[in-house]
């Protein structure tokens, strides 16, 4: 049974990638906006919520290690968002490495999953990957609305000064 909870769960954080790579791809032909950037960390912080279940609750260490890991691997998705000027509105810039390091955290996820599963219960790594992951998305966001909003001061003056 938990060979089938792993394959499951690996074929569904596939899906996901995948998804997030189109999705993003589509997303950059609109132009961006603080609500586009806020809305998915505070969306997925609903999963929150799988912690209420005793099988999913972790220490308070593995919620700090989950979040630190997932707080490092966000500086690659930092280092390849980037945003531009274009008619008068902020665009984000898709990136050729996206879809690279979207499918680099999900073969480090299985890595991982791999190592600690048989250590660690199914629900207690499900709860360190959500955790993993918010971290990972949350730094990003924040990251990605300091950047816009410098555009933004930017766009703001040029358009000011005209």
């Amino acid at each position: 049974m938990h060979m089938f909870w792993f394959i499951t769960s690996t074929v569904g954080a596939a899906i996901m990638a995948t998804s997030m790579i189109f999705f993003r791809l589509k997303a950059a032909k609109r132009p961006a906006s603080v609500k586009k950037i806020i809305l998915p960390p505070l969306f997925m912080s609903t999963g929150a919520l799988m912690f209420l279940f005793p099988m999913f609750q972790i220490s308070w260490y593995q919620v700090l290690e989950a979040f630190s890991v997932g707080v490092l691997c966000s500086f690659f998705l930092i280092k390849t968002s980037k945003f531009q000027i274009r008619n008068q509105a902020i665009y984000l810039i898709p990136s050729k490495a996206f879809a690279f390091i979207l499918f680099s955290l999900l073969l480090f996820r299985i890595v991982v999953k791999l190592a600690i599963g048989s250590h660690i219960s199914f629900g207690e790594t499900s709860g360190m990957f959500f955790l993993l992951a918010f971290g990972m998305i949350f730094t990003w966001r924040i990251a990605m609305l300091y950047k816009y909003l410098q555009l933004e001061k930017e766009l703001n003056t040029k358009v000011n000064n005209f």
